[in-house]
């Protein structure tokens, strides 16, 4: 079987030294994947559980159209999404685009002229930058009066407390706490810290409304930010709940309140949650659900592996080999364009979609540098699926994530080094 195991590879154009090298790695994360395997089964009863308590039914798959009045399938998987993440209520909809919309429509329906929004974890994620009006964007929270704060994150990634205090001020209605780490190559934050803000935070003022961008985040841990306090818990359905089955969609999860405002931002005033219909992605949203504990752990393996294997190889890497996880997500800075060029185009040639296409960068909408993305999906744009991306900007770091099985994550990064390889940008002489 293992010599039969080793072809496939060579199908797929890995080398015998890559492979090798990538099994020496292997050989020392037993223990790690045991542990991933472990939340993960946690997660998975968690799920259930509150599938079975909020009582869904094969009804509960077929969905609506039009107006979308008295549909079960939705109402109960927005029960089911507030019990999982400890919330009082939840908008979980097709008609949230992304995460970027349902960060939007979190600050824009909680937020009034006048108000001002505070991030107390430094620059927010670049297609943020535009809705909050850092960059001048049509619409952005800026036109309408609502001035934005920000206070780094000390060089050892940790807060500024004392900083965030003294930025408190009677304005101040909204806190915007990003977990993953985005374009940055700052620490992502685990649940225990961003616990320990919210608590800080309330502790000045109780009613300041604490919003987490859970991206990237959901299931990596037992615990998620409304377990420790977050008045908000925002993501994207075709990252890690979506369980790379979503189609589209994203979620509010937190006070009832708070997710109220989401809703009649979402639709209009005076119909909230009662419109919007699940237009047969039910199915998939539920599916996607239950899968979404395994296939993050799946993808989690994948940056595990990543991380050992380029920081053997000399590459700084955040998180590093031996650090806690708190997202799926896999910095790696190779210091030149070329670098992050190659490693996205091996994991194009990795993908069971659009293997064949060459990435190269380009001016995507909502970054202010040229971007290039590997992302060979059945979803488009599903960043649980194996893909990659990176700012062609310094200090030239990129950005891994997904994998919804672990061998697809394995090829992935193997192919990602054989095109470094190929490019020259690694020595075949490191691999012995």
């Amino acid at each position: 079987m293992k010599k039969a195991l080793e072809e496939q590879y060579l199908k797929l154009g890995i080398s015998e030294a890559v492979l090798s090298f990538g099994n020496k790695i292997l050989a020392s994360l037993e223990g790690r994947f045991r542990q991933i395997d472990e939340i993960a089964e946690y997660n998975q009863l968690k799920v259930i559980h509150a599938m079975q308590d909020c009582k869904v039914s094969e009804a509960c798959l077929l969905g609506t159209t039009g107006y979308g009045y008295n549909d079960l399938g939705r109402d109960t998987l927005e029960m089911v999404y507030a019990k999982i993440f400890h919330a009082e209520d939840a908008l979980v909809r097709p008609q949230i685009t992304c995460g970027t919309h349902a960060l939007a429509l979190a600050l824009m329906s909680n937020l009034r002229p006048g108000d001002e929004l505070l991030s107390p974890v430094g620059k927010p994620y670049d297609t943020l930058e535009e809705v909050i009006g850092i960059r001048e964007s049509k619409g952005s929270l800026k036109e309408y009066g609502i001035s934005y704060k920000q206070v780094d994150l000390l060089p050892d990634g940790s807060f500024h407390y004392e900083a965030i205090r003294n930025a408190v001020c009677d304005k101040t209605r909204l806190v915007t706490i990003q977990r993953s780490k985005g374009y940055q190559t700052r620490p992502t934050l685990s649940v225990k810290q961003i616990g320990e803000l919210i608590r800080f935070i309330k502790g000045i003022r109780p009613d300041i409304i604490c919003m987490v961008d859970n991206c990237y985040g959901e299931f990596v841990e037992t615990i998620e930010p409304g377990d420790v306090g977050a008045d908000m818990t925002v993501g994207s359905l075709i990252k890690n709940p979506g369980g790379g089955l979503a189609p589209i969609g994203g979620y509010i999860a937190g006070k009832r309140e708070c997710v109220e405002n989401a809703a009649y931002r979402l639709t209009s005033p005076g119909l909230g949650k009662e419109v919007g219909a699940s237009l047969g992605v039910l199915s998939s949203f539920y599916q996607g659900l239950f899968l979404s504990p395994t296939v993050t752990a799946n993808a989690l393996k994948g940056a595990v592996f990543a991380a050992n294997l380029f920081e053997r190889l000399g590459f700084p890497v955040v998180p590093n080999g031996t650090e806690s996880r708190h997202d799926i997500i896999q910095a790696v800075t190779f210091g030149s364009p070329e670098g992050v060029i190659a490693f996205c185009q091996g994991i194009q040639a990795a993908a069971s979609v659009d293997s064949f296409v060459t990435p190269e960068p380009w001016d995507m909408p909502g970054y202010d540098s040229q971007v290039i993305m590997a992302a060979g999906a059945f979803v488009s744009g599903s960043s649980i699926e194996l893909s990659a991306d990176g700012p062609i900007a310094p200090p030239y770091a990129v950005y891994f994530q997904g994998g919804l099985t672990w061998p697809h994550a394995k090829l992935g990064i193997l192919k990602a080094l054989q095109s470094l390889v190929a490019k020259g940008i690694v020595a075949k002489e490191t691999l012995a």
